[in-house]
Parts: structure tokens; sequence; C-alpha cells
């Protein structure tokens, strides 16, 4: 397999390089390099900025503002826009709603909602998981009856990330509480702004509140916002996973990480002796970064293959992905608390605050490192954990 690029495919990331590096805001992406959130407007600015220049959704249908890239120009474009410390496009609009309405939505839905996904007017957020039915999601309990051509959502949604931001949801809701479990689930858009919708924020363990309860008290939705057939919701929440566990992977970002590791590594003594000429260190840093490289590898080798499957249809090798790419999210974030060493202590809240003017505790990352660290070890849970990916692969490409 020859995995150069050719000279109109290095033109082609050196233009992409330009643009992330020039037309999105360095505040923007310095906030990002420091492990820091951008906040609701900053995420809207720069989806725009890449909207306008046709590089929010170049992934979806051209009719919908894709741009009919190649799959190595797909990874091209991942990989720098990841590794300039841009915000991905909103993932919950462009990697998982949009897809399902451009495969399978009307045409009426496509119009009303893709162009505005796009250029993130609307923000989505997701409704899946429930108390008791996360990584089990065919478990879920919410239903939605259909009264007089109209759909009545009941219950509630857990872990809903930046719901506080959204203006819509999309909802998996049982319609058929008798047939098997994976085949009475539908897909249904719903209007935060519906009566009978209370968000609660529930904070974790890094101080941070991007998770929310979503709870539905007789929440009337019209029967148009139902995507697709009735019952097939699990067949399009499985095509939107699929898009979510290839994104999760961020080997972009773990590369941008890891490179901050070593620059902290040579600058940051201690005890006299620099992280880097620590044989110990030197050993996980090298492990980690050709785990990195391997993990690139496969992915390039699944881009390639991806045109070749037919629509719709999941590629199981996207579990490998989220497992592998997972693990080596926490593994970098593990060796950036290790190499700030003791400044990761102070609980430092105040790096989040807009305009501050108080000098940070340590080196510029160490008030980021601990959070970064444990909110970290959520990727191995959401978008389906990974030992339930291990299952997948293991009936998918095994026949177990």
């Amino acid at each position: 397999m020859d995995l150069s690029f050719t000279p109109e495919e290095r033109a082609f990331r050196d233009e992409l390089r330009e643009v992330f590096r020039t037309e999105i805001p360095d505040r923007i992406r310095r906030k990002l390099r420091s492990g820091l959130h951008p906040s609701r407007d900053e995420q809207v600015e720069t989806q725009q900025i890449l909207n306008a220049r046709g590089l929010a959704v170049p992934h979806w249908p051209v009719e919908w503002g894709g741009r009919d890239w190649s799959p190595v120009q797909i990874y091209l474009y991942q990989d720098e826009l990841q590794s300039a410390s841009v915000p991905y496009p909103l993932p919950f609009n462009c990697a998982m709603v949009g897809p399902v309405i451009a495969e399978f939505g009307s045409q009426a839905q496509k119009e009303r909602y893709l162009a505005r996904c796009a250029n993130l007017d609307d923000w989505w957020c997701q409704g899946f998981s429930e108390p008791g039915a996360g990584s089990d999601l065919a478990s879920l309990r919410t239903r939605a009856t259909l009264v007089d051509g109209a759909w009545v959502i009941n219950g509630q949604k857990a872990w809903t990330t930046l719901g506080q931001y959204a203006d819509w949801i999309f909802v998996l809701a049982r319609t058929d509480a008798v047939a098997k479990k994976q085949e009475g689930i539908s897909f249904i858009l719903v209007d935060m702004k519906t009566p009978g919708i209370t968000l609660r924020p529930i904070q974790t363990i890094d101080g941070g509140v991007e998770v929310n309860e979503v709870f539905f008290d007789d929440v009337v939705v019209p029967g148009e916002n139902l995507v697709g057939q009735v019952n097939k919701g699990w067949d399009y929440a499985k095509f939107l996973l699929g898009n979510e566990r290839t994104g999760i992977a961020r080997i972009g970002i773990s590369k941008a990480r890891l490179k901050r590791v070593r620059e902290l590594a040579a600058l940051e003594p201690v005890g006299g002796i620099r992280m880097l000429d620590d044989p110990r260190f030197r050993e996980r840093l090298a492990q980690v970064e050709i785990e990195l490289k391997a993990l690139e590898m496969t992915q390039l080798r699944m881009v390639a293959q991806e045109r070749g499957l037919a629509r719709g249809k999941p590629n199981p090798m996207s579990s490998v992905l989220k497992i592998k790419g997972s693990e080596l999210q926490q593994a970098t974030t593990e060796l950036m608390l290790d190499v700030v060493g003791p400044y990761v202590a102070p609980f430092f809240p105040e790096a989040e605050l807009e305009g501050r003017n108080e000098p940070g505790i340590g080196p510029e990352d160490a008030a980021t490192a601990a959070p970064m660290y444990f909110n970290m070890r959520k990727v191995s849970i959401y978008g389906g954990s990974n030992e339930i990916q291990r299952n997948i692969l293991a009936k998918a490409v095994l026949g177990f």
C-alpha cells in the first residue's frame, strides 16, 4: 500500500493548512491548544467561517454543501483541522443528525434543516442515552405515541452534551412497545423550546457542566418530524454511530498533544533533569507515538475502502478507530499530566474565565492538564463503550 501523497494532495493539504492557521482567529485556536473549551459564540464563529469556505461539511452530498472529495482529501482535512487546534464543526450537526437527514430524511426535511445545520444557525444535541440505557442503547424507555397525527413524547435522556446551547434535539424513542427492542424505535426531531422539555445540568469530575439530563413530559411534536420510517430508528442510529465512532478517534488532536508533551518535556526540569532525558519516560512516549502512527495508517486504509461500502451501511472497522483512538487520547493526557508534574495539583477553574489578568500556576498547560485527564476517562465509554465495540468486531469481523 503506497501511503505517500501525490503533489496535488500535498498542495491541497498546504491550502487547508493556510486557511486553518490564518482565517480561524488565533485566540480561538490558542484556547483549544491550552485544553480550554470554545464558548458557544466561538464555536458558531468558527463553523460559519469554515462553512463560507465550503469546509464545514465536505463529507455531505454535494447538493447539500459537500465537496465530493476523495478519501485522502477527507483524511487530510480532518488531520489538518485537528492539528491546527481548530474547533471541529459541531459533531451533533455535521457528523450525526445532518448525515442522517441527508441519507434518510424527506425532501422537505432536507430543505428545512440541512443548510441551517451546516452553518450552525441551529445548534443540535443528541437525545440517545438514558439512565440504564447507555451502551445498551436498545433498552431505552423514552416513549413516543402517535396521537391525532402528532408524536407525544415522555421519558428522560442523560449525558446530553452541550444541551444547554441547543435549539433542537434528535431523539430515539420507543414507538412499538411489543416489537423486538431494536425494531420498535424511531428517530424524531424535537424543538428544544417545545413545552414539556426540562433540561438539568450535570457537573462532571473536572468541574464542567457540559452534559445534561433532559426530561420529556407530554412533549407534542409534529408528525412530520419523524425521520424516515416509523420503527426504523435503530438502523439510522447505527449509521449515525458509525460516523461518531470514526470521529471519536481524534488522531490529529492526539498528535498535537504529543507534540506539546515533547516541548514541555524538553523544557521543564524535574529535580534538575529534563523529563525527556528520563529513559522510562522516553520509552512511554515512543510507545504512544508508535501506536498513534499505526492507528493513523489504519484510518487511511479504512477511509480508502469507504466508498466501496453500500450507502448507509456502517463500517465495523469504525469500532477499531473508536477503541484505539479513545485509549490513545487517554494515554496522551496521562503523559501531559506527568510532564506538568506537581503543577497539576492546584484546582484553577479561573483558567476558563474570559479576560483573566492573573498569571497561571506553572506552565501554560498546567491549569487544564488534570481536568483534561479526568474528562478523557469518558471517551472509552461514550459512543458505545469499548467493551461493546469489541463485541461488534467479534460479530462482524470474526463471525462470533
